[in-house]
């Protein structure tokens, strides 16, 4: 082994140069150097000890050595060492903090103007944190009628289903915000508030959603109603809830029907054991409901507030699961222009006025509302130009629409908006929240951060989660194409949320057999949890399996 030099600066009693120099092999030397002098140790007795011990082993000592000035301590030739350790850097007594960071600052000078190699270096900050534990999907129950039926929630949403954070018992975040947005838009206009029922929708509705998008039919969320007789007990697979607060809603699933022995009509047995229903991907599939029920008054401004979930690529402001609040006012079609601009005025000036409720004082305006119009004609994006999430994210978000007159569901005399809002955008933008998973955490922690009807801005307490790196090759099936929204929600499912990212990086063609493989990236991070190097390698070879069912081969 080479021979190595060791450098010991701001040594204060040598016990610690003493301890070390017991542990050296014979090829290094060892230098112990301290800012005092040989008469300074006249009365310590511990410390002469040290000096006697560290003199056998033939290590060499110097007094009187600033470690500010160590090129002043040693000769040109013997200014070489392998290492350099200083413990405990300080000035003495109560030098402060101040000092203290000055002497760091001239040591690491050492009368050079080089900077130190820090490439891949590592800042460790630890924190408390909750363990990562894999949720299996809840088992719902519900009544329709005298009949009970079950159901799972699907992989991609679990843990968010019935959480009900806009009750009236609720102080999260979403429930606050909405309730501030209504609180304002009552003071320019007559409110009706509609009750907003369980996000089930029969197959009937599927009409209703096509008129409204017909692209939207292919980011809903499936489920089956399973005909269910037993027990909450005899259930597996899954936490039991049963769903009794929303029996109203499922009570007005009309299932196709056909006409019985006595004249009368009974269900089909198959489709009434197993019905197949989709969750509402907006509110606005309720829009018919609402204008066509007898008691509904132009003029006066309908709302309503609830869940929604739509399959969507995994994008930092895009989200499964979230809550929307839906405006609708009707009026006569000659008042068209002034109360559409009316509406949007007024909610331009209180979206405005939440998003600086917590800018520090004096400072400048950081989130703005723009309505854009949309080229097809069909209206408005709500956008809000934001820098609270850094120069990444220094761009458009859009955190609803403007929707005027659906052409199935005009009357004849009146005109109709509909404003669609994203609240846990919203809520992230008052709030500071850069992360849309924390709106629906289980750590208790998260809503100790709130308090009712104040908003203050967010601090967090899950700081630099550690990132984990995958990459991913399959594979194409040339017949079967490949869908790249249903790969994003099969990673959302078997990741539980925990892949942020998904990059596409490369594409290859065999040149003998001209099959095609895609490779992407797969970035892993919690956003509240202690998340291992192991379980995200358990979720990767879980990944590999699960694409198989999108007729795509892993390599």
């Amino acid at each position: 082994m080479a021979p190595r030099r060791l450098l010991l600066v701001g040594e204060g009693n040598f016990s610690f140069a003493a301890a070390v120099s017991e542990t050296l092999d014979p090829s290094t030397s060892l230098t112990a150097t301290c800012l005092q002098h040989p008469a300074d140790f006249a009365e310590d007795s511990a410390a002469r000890e040290n000096l006697r011990r560290l003199r056998e082993r033939g290590a060499e000592i110097r007094f009187g050595v600033d470690c500010t000035q160590l090129a002043d301590a040693f000769e040109p030739l013997g200014r070489a060492f392998d290492r350099i350790c200083f413990n405990f850097p300080h000035c003495g007594r109560k030098a402060g903090v101040a000092r203290n960071r000055e002497l760091l600052a001239k040591f690491f000078q050492r009368s050079q103007d080089k900077s130190f190699h820090v490439e891949g270096a590592l800042n460790h900050i630890f924190t408390r944190s909750l363990p990562f534990k894999g949720s299996q999907p809840r088992i719902f129950r519900v009544k329709l009628g005298d009949q009970w039926f079950s159901f799972p929630e699907p992989e991609a949403l679990v843990g968010k289903l019935n959480r009900g954070f806009l009750k009236a018992s609720s102080c999260h975040p979403i429930k606050t915000i909405n309730e501030k947005l209504i609180s304002e838009l009552g003071k320019a206009f007559p409110l009706k508030r509609l009750k907003c029922s369980f996000p089930l929708l029969p197959p009937e509705a599927t009409s209703v959603l096509t008129s409204w998008n017909c692209d939207i039919l292919s980011t809903v969320f499936w489920i089956n109603l399973l005909e269910d007789n037993s027990n909450s007990e005899s259930l597996t697979g899954g936490t039991t809830e049963d769903m009794e607060d929303f029996l109203v809603s499922l009570s007005e699933l009309s299932f196709p029907k056909s006409p019985g022995r006595d004249g009368k009509e009974e269900a089909h047995e198959g489709i009434y054991a197993q019905a197949k229903i989709w969750l509402r991907p907006s509110l606005l599939v309720h829009v018919q409901t609402v204008i066509q029920a007898p008691d509904f008054l132009p003029g006066s401004l309908y709302i309503l507030s609830g869940p929604v979930f739509q399959k969507c690529h995994i994008l930092p402001f895009t989200m499964p699961a979230f809550h929307e609040t839906l405006l609708i006012l009707g009026f006569n079609k000659n008042l068209k222009d002034d109360c559409l601009q009316s509406l949007l005025n007024h909610l331009k000036g209180i979206l405005d006025s939440l998003l600086t409720q917590t800018l520090l004082e004096g400072s400048k305006l950081s989130n703005s509302v723009e309505f854009v119009f949309q080229p097809n004609g069909k209206g408005y994006m709500i956008n809000v130009k934001s820098h609270n999430f850094g120069p990444d994210c220094a761009k458009d978000l859009s955190i609803g629409s403007v929707t005027t007159s659906v052409p199935s569901i005009i009357h004849e005399e009146q005109c109709f908006v509909f404003v669609s809002m994203n609240l846990d955008l919203l809520a992230m933008l008052v709030w500071g929240i850069s992360d849309w998973r924390m709106l629906w955490t289980f750590d208790k922690r998260f809503l100790k951060n709130f308090v009712p009807e104040k908003i203050e801005p967010f601090k967090s307490y899950s700081l630099y989660p550690p990132i984990y790196v995958h990459d991913i090759s399959f594979w194409l099936d040339e017949k079967k194409g490949f869908d790249e929204l249903e790969f994003h929600t099969v990673a959302r499912a078997v990741s539980q949320d925990t892949v942020i990212s998904i990059q596409f990086l490369s594409r290859f063609q065999h040149p003998k057999t001209k099959q095609v493989s895609l490779c992407y990236r797969l970035t892993y991070q919690t956003c509240d949890k202690a998340l291992t190097q192991q379980q995200v390698a358990s979720m990767q070879s879980q990944f590999r399996k699960e694409i198989q069912r999108l007729h795509l081969t892993p390599r």
